[in-house]
């Protein structure tokens, strides 16, 4: 009857039922993991209640205190990685005092180096870079068979039909350390002058200055072979650098005689090849069954800003990095030569003519030029042949800045970021 209270089973009754049961509830929590029971009595003399042991919930531990702002660089040391080469670049000394054989007030030295250029943490270069500037005969000028930029001739217009007041000006006002001279009016194409009539200007300047003196030919193998041997026996033991020996004179069968010349006389070689690592050691091996390595110093060629620079860069470059690693047959000093930038109209053509953009020629040029000459500087050039006498200041301002080691102060330059010009 409803309502009634259920029937006590007994033990048996209730293990038959509970097993008819449990299959079907195990299957229920199987397929749906929790089985809900509604309208459901419990009756039973004894109800024990289990219950489990709660798991704890963990207690984050305290944020840790903010650091504090720092108020200083966290210092650090720093040691340079210093290295040592195994090769070395042959010293040359320019130029012979009266005591020495010759008649010059000042002589120099250049190369010996034994680490890359301005690797200062290293070891400072053991010779200043030194500087030359030019000289060329005023009959060429005047007649206009070479032009001179007129940037340039500005500065030296009053004495150019007086080849030793030009060099006097290059050395006295312009601090030039040496003086090329030009003889260009050798060439066949130009005047074809006899090299004994040219050399004439020479002797005008080795009177005029006491600097060492470089002498130029005018690229004409033949010419130019025969005015150095002629030169070298006229100004022997003056120690003056002939410019330049070439393979073209190889090539003629007339080097080995000049190459005789020089060293014969005490002078130096200025071997000259274009941008070839290959060719210069052809030439210096050809040279050096005549003349001493410390009298040879090499011309690699220098190209203009927009006209190879990178090119003349890297050659001087791996030329003085071989030197180092050993290659004796590049263990010589650079030459490099700035003032072939004149060559490059954007260093002298008008301002009309190039664009607003570009500037005066009178200061673009200038700019040109010592662009080129701190290039091949960094580079590794040992002597650099300038034609402006502004690029002649600005590097030997750079110059001395390079060559004192230490001397910079690390807080006047730690805001280069922000700092103004002017």
């Amino acid at each position: 009857m409803a309502g009634d209270r259920p029937k006590e089973r007994k033990g048996e009754d209730i293990k038959g039922f509970l097993a008819d049961l449990l299959p079907d509830l195990i299957k229920l929590l199987a397929k749906y993991e929790a089985v809900e029971l509604e309208d459901v009595e419990l009756y039973a003399k004894k109800l024990i209640l289990e219950f489990l042991p709660a798991v704890p919930v963990p207690v984050a531990p305290p944020a840790p205190p903010a650091p504090a702002k720092p108020t200083e660089l966290m210092p650090e040391s720093f040691e340079p990685p210093i290295i040592t080469y195994p090769g070395r670049v042959e010293e040359v000394k320019i130029g012979a005092t009266r005591s020495e054989g010759g008649s010059r007030g000042r002589t120099y030295v250049i190369g010996g180096e034994t680490n890359p250029p301005y690797y200062i943490f290293e070891k400072p270069p053991p010779h200043r870079p030194i500087i030359s500037m030019d000289v060329f005969e005023h009959e060429l000028i005047e007649t206009k068979k070479i032009g001179l930029p007129k940037a340039v001739k500005m500065h030296v217009k009053d004495v150019i039909h007086d080849p030793g007041e030009w060099a006097r000006r290059n050395v006295d006002k312009f601090k030039a350390d040496m003086v090329v001279v030009h003889l260009l009016s050798m060439d066949p194409l130009m005047e074809d002058k006899e090299p004994k009539e040219a050399l004439k200007t020479v002797e005008e300047v080795l009177q005029a200055v006491d600097v060492p003196v470089v002498v130029g030919g005018c690229g004409d193998p033949v010419k130019d072979a025969e005015a150095f041997k002629l030169a070298s026996d006229m100004f022997s033991g003056e120690r003056l650098i002939m410019s330049s020996v070439t393979l073209d004179m190889a090539d003629k069968g007339i080097l080995d005689e000049t190459a005789k010349a020089i060293a014969q006389h005490g002078h130096i070689a200025l071997a000259f090849t274009p941008i070839d690592l290959n060719m210069a050691r052809e030439l210096n091996r050809k040279l050096y069954g005549h003349v001493p390595r410390d009298s040879i110093i090499m011309d690699l060629t220098s190209a203009a800003l927009g006209y190879g620079t990178e090119y003349s860069y890297t050659i001087m470059e791996r030329a003085r990095l071989a030197a180092l690693m050993g290659d004796k047959e590049l263990q010589h000093p650079i030459m490099a030569c700035s003032a072939n930038t004149w060559a490059a109209r954007e260093a002298w053509m008008k301002e009309a003519e190039m664009g607003e953009i570009w500037g005066p020629r009178e200061l673009r040029g200038p700019i040109y030029e010592a662009v080129c000459a701190i290039v091949y500087l960094l580079a590794g050039a040992d002597w650099l042949m300038v034609e402006h006498p502004a690029v002649t200041r600005t590097l030997r301002d750079l110059i001395d800045a390079l060559m004192k080691k230490g001397a910079s102060k690390p807080e006047d330059i730690a805001d280069w970021v922000s700092r103004k010009l002017g």
